[in-house]
């Protein structure tokens, strides 16, 4: 049953790598354009889709396409702090999936609202990558729900107990 907590943990590792790198690439690469990656329509086409259907002017657009920046940065971000954590429980102490459980929901709703634009404009590759991002957020989120079950099952101790545990010595 070990190896199958390692494979876990691998495969959500990687899953936070590609969110890390991809999001975060992406995200830099709207937040540092003048138009917020306006001028890339193959990759702002989910923007004006979602913009058509609330009728946004083109300062909305931009406003639009700056908020699902951030909202990649963060998700990026948190990728990269789980990372940081399942490195650093390697030296001891476990791994908090909390924040990229959060990160990958996220994630879900920004594929959601991306692959209704994708549809309606009938662009078979752009619903693919849609689709793609949105099935590795949901296995990774999986894995984790696994992960949570199979260390409570072997008596770990949950987080939260854990800090229970720290506030009541300090005391």
């Amino acid at each position: 049953m070990r190896k199958v907590s390692a494979a876990t943990v691998a495969t959500i590792m990687a899953i936070a790598l590609y969110f890390t790198l991809f999001w975060g690439y992406d995200a830099l690469r709207v937040l540092t354009s003048p138009t917020y990656g306006l001028d890339d329509v193959w990759r702002s086409q989910f923007v004006f889709g979602i913009g058509s259907y609330f009728k946004l002017s083109p300062y909305g657009l931009m406003k639009l396409a700056a908020f699902f920046g951030a909202v990649k940065l963060a998700v990026a971000l948190a990728c990269a702090v789980h990372i940081a954590d399942r490195l650093r429980s390697l030296a001891g102490g476990k791994a908090n999936s909390d924040i990229l459980e959060g990160g990958l929901i996220v994630v879900v709703a920004v594929s959601l609202a991306s692959v209704g634009p994708s549809v309606w404009s009938q662009n078979a590759e752009l619903l693919r990558e849609q689709v793609l991002q949105l099935l590795l957020a949901a296995l990774a989120v999986a894995l984790c729900l696994v992960e949570r079950n199979y260390s409570r099952r072997n008596g770990a101790p949950s987080v939260a107990a854990l800090r229970i545990e720290r506030l009541s010595a300090s005391h």
